[in-house]
């Protein structure tokens, strides 16, 4: 991955944040400032970076930026709104193969594993060391959390949220927007806008 500029806005200036900064900073990066609608934030720091409001595309518009903002259909709606320069991070320390693809404004942390063929869209997370096994199809909008595991062929669909710990078998595709619990195991492929839990992965609708 190319090395990140040193002029970096980030959108947003949560304890996800903090963890974005970081994963730019250890990428040769540097963030200048973080936009948050919280009054309450303006004028304070996080890890050194100043917190200005409310979010502007007037003062971020043009900038090399990332959303850092953990909830899904939040960060979709700032990257849709905002014309900026999104850009991707990725910490030194995971291993992604050259022949990933990854989108724009898509941040990848520490410890982490991309093997070949995989492909990760436009503003997704990967949380602190995912798995992600060969061709691989992560669509945008995507929040896979610490220590998922995901096996080969997957395909994990728009706006789609695993939760810490989660196991995708071979080839299951997760619908749009659909949410795996934490420990989930998902051995059958799991409908859109649906949520689902335990071992083996069953819908909440199901279990009620």
């Amino acid at each position: 991955m190319k090395s990140l500029p040193d002029n970096i806005v980030i959108v947003g200036a949560g304890g996800h944040a903090k963890v974005v900064i970081a994963t730019v900073r250890a990428a040769g990066g540097e963030v200048v400032a973080a936009y948050d609608d919280d009054r309450a934030r303006w004028g304070q720091q996080i890890l050194g970076v100043p917190v200005k409001g409310p979010i502007s595309a007037k003062d971020i518009g043009g900038a090399p930026a990332i959303v850092a903002v953990g909830n899904n259909r939040t960060r979709q709606s700032i990257a849709e709104r905002l014309q900026a320069q999104w850009v991707s991070a990725c910490h030194p320390n995971t291993t992604v193969h050259p022949s990933v693809s990854i989108g724009p404004g898509t941040v990848i942390f520490a410890g982490s594993v991309i093997q070949p063929d995989a492909t990760i869209g436009a503003h997704s997370i990967l949380n602190t060391a995912v798995s992600v096994d060969h061709d691989c199809i992560v669509g945008d909008f995507v929040h896979i959390g610490p220590g998922a595991r995901l096996c080969g062929g997957v395909t994990v669909d728009e706006g789609v949220l695993l939760g810490v710990g989660a196991k995708i078998a071979p080839n299951v595709e997760i619908g749009p927007w659909a949410t795996a619990g934490a420990g989930a195991v998902c051995v059958v492929d799991i409908a859109r806008e649906t949520t689902v839990v335990g071992v083996p992965a069953r819908s909440v609708e199901a279990k009620e």
